[in-house]
């Protein structure tokens, strides 16, 4: 159970520590505002095409992304990311290998993508964040519109990884997304 602030709460670094916190003057509870984890899967159908999904909340509403979101206390990031898949397009998924692991420091965040098998095209359709969902061939991907460049670092890494089984997860390009 998450404990709230409830006394006077002040900005300081607490003893021991190099970063200014929220702490509580009269219990010492020191709040962690720490990054935020993504979680999220390139999920293919028998076919070779790739699931996406328009974005209906922002930001980037209208652009396509790879089903994806932010994880849930309480459950591991395969979970996060086949209950992201759900919860987007309705497509219940298999989790394989992670492809990759991004940082993205601007915005406190980091992505945690997956290959994913879907387990059935036919019951995929847009959940309440999606406008819609389509599967694309390689050649069919809307590139110019695809909402976030960690969709495309984690599109072509999954193009260039995927006849292999074994392979080291991807990180940034050298020099993207890294500056604070």
């Amino acid at each position: 159970m998450k404990k709230e602030l409830s006394g006077p709460v002040v900005n300081k670094i607490p003893d021991g520590d190099n970063r200014h916190r929220l702490v509580c003057e009269d219990c010492g509870f020191i709040n962690y505002d720490n990054p935020k984890i993504v979680a999220g899967a390139v999920c293919v159908a028998s076919d070779d095409r790739i699931l996406l999904c328009r974005r209906a909340i922002e930001p980037r509403v209208g652009y396509w992304t790879l089903p994806a979101g932010f994880m849930e206390n309480e459950e591991t990031v395969q979970q996060g990311a086949a209950r992201e898949a759900w919860e987007e397009a309705f497509a219940e998924i298999e989790i394989n290998q992670m492809l990759g692991m991004y940082n993205i420091p601007r915005i406190s965040q980091i992505q945690i993508m997956f290959r994913a098998r879907l387990l059935n095209e036919k019951t995929i359709k847009a959940g309440p964040e999606s406008q819609e969902v389509g599967l694309f061939h390689w050649d069919e991907i809307p590139w110019d519109e695809l909402a976030f460049p960690t969709v495309t670092w984690t599109l072509n890494y999954f193009r260039e990884t995927r006849t292999l089984d074994h392979f080291p997860p991807a990180t940034n390009p050298e020099g993207e997304g890294t500056r604070r």
